[in-house]
Order: structure tokens, then C-alpha cells, then sequence
């Protein structure tokens, strides 16, 4: 295991560091994109470039060309909602997405206004849709942004840390520990495991408070601050 980690995470590490940087911040511009983020798996890509992080600096730039992918991957979102939205949602990839995904996307937005922005950049599929929504919604785009930018700064930071701690302290342990592969495997995916969970007690959170909110048939543009 450790062989094989290490020759992994050297091979990553091999890479130009500007390129690493620029591949994370794509990847995660378009997981943030609508639609194009139900796909890629943006996240996963910044997990790896991480563990590439061999100085604070480089874990600075890493993560402030993450937020500025993921703040582009938004606004592309926010303003195809603005200009395109109705068009997209009666596409054939918006009916994909699902009626009942769309309708609780708006349900969500009118319900929090600028605190759905927020958190839903933690949420499954929300994080792609909520940004189309706000752009339809007529909401401002500098609010967008004083709520989208924060939890941005908050995910990148959380996946960069985790992953560069954990590559970092294999890396130190490897000649030491036979079995510290499995925990550098192990810290990763328990990571993963309460990302996943928490996503699920948030979402299920969420969808209980606008269940019991009932049906709200008010116009989209009708959005809290």
C-alpha cells in the first residue's frame, strides 16, 4: 500500500504546480456550473491537487484559484438563469434534471433567500441549480455574491486542509509505518463519509422544513434578502 501511495502521490506531486492549480480551479468551475456540475466531479479533482500542497503558500494559491473556478462556475449559472433560464429548465437536460428538483430549487430560494445561496453550495444538486434560480429570480448579483463567495472560501478551505494534513502526514509516516497507507486512506475517505452525511442531514433538513412550509405559489422573484 504504501509503495503504491507514494509513487501515486509523487506522481501528482510531478506535476507543474501551475498546472495542478489550473486543472483544480477548471474542474471545480464547472462542477459549479449548471448542469455540467451533476458530472464532474470538481470536487474530487481539488482533493487530489491538494495532496500535491507542500507549503502554506502553495495551499493559499491552490485554494484562492478554487474559489475564483467555483465563483465563475456560479456566475456562469446565475447569468445563463438571467438571460436563458426558462429555455434551459424545458430543455431536454433541464427535464432531466427532474420537475420536482427545479420546483425545489425556487421553493428553497423564496423560503431563504440569501442564506439558500449559502449552503446551498454544500447540497447535491442544489449547488447547480440554486445559482440558475437566483438569476431568474431577478435577485442582485452583488448579493449573490456577498452569500455564494463565503461558502466558497469555507468549501475550498475544508477540502484543501484535509487533503494536503493528510498527504502530508502520510508522507512523513511512510518510512516509519508499514500501515500508513491504510491511514491515509482511511482519514480520506472518513472525510468523505462525513461530507456525504452531512449533505445528507442538511438536504434532509431542508426538504422537512419546506414540506411542512407547504406548496408556496408565490412568484420566484418574490426572494428574501
Amino acid at each position: 500500500m504504501n509503495e503504491f501511495l507514494t509513487w501515486l502521490l509523487d506522481a501528482v506531486q510531478s506535476v507543474d504546480p501551475i498546472v495542478r492549480t489550473l486543472l483544480a480551479g477548471f474542474a471545480i468551475m464547472l462542477e459549479t456550473s449548471v448542469l455540467i456540475g451533476l458530472v464532474v466531479p470538481g470536487d474530487t479533482v481539488v482533493i487530489v491537487a491538494a495532496t500535491a500542497v507542500s507549503s502554506v503558500l502553495e495551499g493559499v494559491i491552490l485554494g484562492i484559484a478554487v474559489v475564483i473556478g467555483a465563483v465563475i462556475g456560479e456566475s456562469i449559472g446565475f447569468w445563463l438563469g438571467r438571460y436563458l433560464g426558462p429555455r434551459i429548465q424545458h430543455s431536454k437536460l433541464g427535464r432531466r434534471i427532474g420537475e420536482e428538483n427545479w420546483a425545489r430549487s425556487e421553493r428553497y430560494l423564496r423560503r431563504r433567500g440569501g442564506p439558500a445561496i449559502f449552503i446551498s453550495r454544500f447540497l447535491p444538486v442544489l449547488h447547480s441549480l440554486v445559482p440558475l434560480t437566483v438569476g431568474m429570480s431577478g435577485y442582485p448579483y452583488r448579493r449573490f455574491l456577498a452569500w455564494t463567495i463565503p461558502a466558497c472560501v469555507i468549501w475550498s478551505t475544508l477540502y484543501i486542509s484535509v487533503a494536503a494534513v493528510a498527504a502530508g502526514t502520510y508522507r512523513e509516516l511512510a518510512d516509519r509505518l508499514h500501515y500508513a497507507g491504510y491511514i491515509f486512506v482511511g482519514v480520506i475517505v472518513l472525510f468523505l463519509v462525513l461530507v456525504f452525511v452531512s449533505k445528507k442531514v442538511i438536504e434532509r433538513a431542508e426538504r422537512k422544513h419546506l414540506e411542512q412550509d407547504g406548496p408556496d405559489e408565490s412568484p420566484v422573484a418574490d426572494v428574501k434578502d
